[in-house]
């Protein structure tokens, strides 16, 4: 049953990676909203 840890392994991997798009997305707008007043 390894297909369960590497598929449990694929989706954590894919969802760390969407996580840290939309992170890195969220500080870019609270960075530009910072700088124009």
């Amino acid at each position: 049953m390894w297909y369960f840890t590497w598929i449990l392994g694929v989706l954590l991997a894919c969802a760390f990676g969407i996580i840290n798009a939309m992170w890195l997305e969220s500080t870019e707008d609270m960075d530009r909203s910072d700088s124009q007043p």
